[in-house]
């Protein structure tokens, strides 16, 4: 059948829609793409904040400046020059300065610091030092108002403290918010009295976390390149949310300005003590009764854990928590609480954060598997060294023995022995008489006069129970083995590498 051909018109319309659609198909794929890779920016990469005088504006008001003063000695005057015996001129010199002389008068003395108010009642963080030693402590709010501050209470450990000043009105007060939420990279703001100039905002990023500056036990502090000067310890460092994420207190600086260093407690270790200090005026933490030390690679494979991890067990006191709840020297605590233990500094913090009197589930990993143990967790006494007693060991003769594996010679504790190395008389194991100066027992800093108390964990009273120890590690296959030693070192664990002896 012949059918008429289409329209040029009916043609031309055709391919017109067909256009549009190619092209409104390019258009949101082109949308689609674009949204994308905004998307992914978003995620990946949070690019500078274009201002931060918003954040500036609302937080401002939170922080103080906070001005001390004490009382210090006064100096004295010139002192009579020293003059050989006998000389002519001596006494001319003491009638002199015995009537010119000056009486040591004392001085009032100033200190600058920051800090924020962290209740609208009036309560106030500061750093320890800020307000140590002082008489009189005043705050000045941002609109230059003066109040007397009263100290609530201190936490020098962590260098916080709380004051408290009477106002006739709510004061605006952060909001805390949660440092471990903080990235290595994300932008912060600090906001303090540097030089005593008041309130003065800088801006930088996270540049480290977890940072031990050797300030205390419970160092953890957060790095930062935002500049911090001195008078801005005790002031705060907020994140992009306007939250305080951190408490500025100290600065690494070779000029004692800003180089770019700035250190700060995190609120993970701050909060904890505000919520205390403003409950009780005080601060208690929570004490496990251990002494703790790393554990190595070479640990971890001696005890056939996995990887490096957990905080080991030297010694536990007598009568202390960990011994009514049966922890024994070289148990490997692996978690507290529910809190996993990543290392020895992490064991401190964890075990200080929980409330004395606390019952809480110990897992530890002892005789190559795990366990968990129940502790009744005590309180930290500031006043009392809470050492631990060893209990003492029993002795038992045998003659002098080179065990070439470990580059080590040992004998029994005898008499001559006891006298020999000052060694007294209920104390046992078996005793370093001499280490090569090339073997492995010489790297880990083994001396003569060390006593060498457990192997692989069991207690040895003669040189032939650690060679028993040691054919036995060999012949597990174990590339090193653990040595519990008693030495000017106090007691600790080592894991010493077999040589081919």
């Amino acid at each position: 059948m012949y059918k008429a051909p289409k329209s040029n018109v009916a043609v031309a319309r055709a391919q017109d829609a067909s256009q549009q659609a190619v092209w409104l198909i390019r258009l949101f794929a082109l949308a689609l793409a674009t949204a994308l890779m905004m998307y992914a920016g978003a995620a990946f990469a949070k690019g500078a904040p274009e201002s931060f005088s918003g954040l500036a504006k609302k937080l401002l008001p939170t922080v103080v400046n906070i001005s001390t003063t004490q009382t210090v000695e006064g100096r004295v005057g010139p002192e009579m020059p020293q003059l050989p015996p006998g000389s002519p001129f001596e006494d001319f010199f003491k009638e002199f300065f015995d009537r010119n002389g000056q009486q040591a008068q004392p001085r009032r003395a100033t200190s600058l610091g920051s800090g924020f108010i962290v209740d609208a009642s009036g309560f106030i963080i500061t750093n320890n030092h800020v307000i140590q030693d002082a008489d009189e402590i005043s705050v000045i709010l941002h609109d230059d108002t003066r109040l007397k501050a009263e100290l609530v209470g201190r936490d020098p450990e962590t260098d916080l403290a709380l004051l408290k000043v009477t106002y006739d009105k709510p004061l605006p007060a952060v909001e805390i918010g949660d440092s471990d939420q903080l990235e290595v990279g994300d932008w912060v703001i600090a906001i303090g009295n540097p030089f005593g100039l008041g309130g003065t905002v800088t801006a930088g990023i996270i540049s480290a976390r977890g940072r031990d500056i050797n300030a205390g036990r419970y160092d953890d502090f957060l790095q930062t390149d935002a500049s911090i000067n001195r008078g801005n310890s005790g002031g705060p460092m907020f994140d992009m949310d306007g939250r305080v994420i951190g408490i500025n207190t100290a600065i690494f600086s070779p000029t004692g300005g800003s180089v770019g260093i700035g250190f700060a407690i995190p609120t993970s270790t701050a909060e904890p003590v505000i919520r205390q200090l403003m409950k009780n005026g005080e601060v208690r933490r929570g004490w496990l009764g251990v002494h703790i030390q790393t554990v190595t690679d070479e640990i971890a494979e001696s005890l056939g854990l996995d990887k490096a991890k957990g905080a080991m067990v030297a010694s536990v006191i007598e009568d202390g928590p960990a011994d009514n709840a049966k922890f024994k020297a070289g148990d490997v605590i692996l978690s507290f609480g529910g809190v996993p233990v990543p290392d020895t500094r992490d064991l401190q913090r964890i075990v200080a954060d929980v409330e004395p009197e606390t019952t809480v589930d110990a897992e530890i990993w002892r005789d190559g598997k795990n366990k968990t143990l129940k502790v009744v967790v005590g309180e930290l006494k500031r006043d009392s060294e809470q050492l631990a007693k060893l209990a003492p060991e029993t002795k038992e003769d045998g003659g002098e023995r080179a065990i070439e594996p470990l580059g080590i010679t040992v004998a029994a504790i005898t008499d001559k022995m006891r006298e020999r190395f000052n060694i007294g008389d209920d104390e046992g194991g078996v005793i370093v008489t001499d280490v090569s100066a090339t073997g492995p027992a010489a790297e880990k800093g083994l001396r003569p006069g060390d006593r060498i108390i457990q192997v692989s964990q069991s207690d040895v009273k003669e040189p032939a129970d650690v060679i028993r120890k040691v054919d036995e590690a060999k012949a597990q296959g174990r590339k090193s083995v653990l040595l519990r030693i008693q030495g000017a070192q106090g007691v600790r664990f080592v894991a010493i590498r077999l040589g081919d002896g």
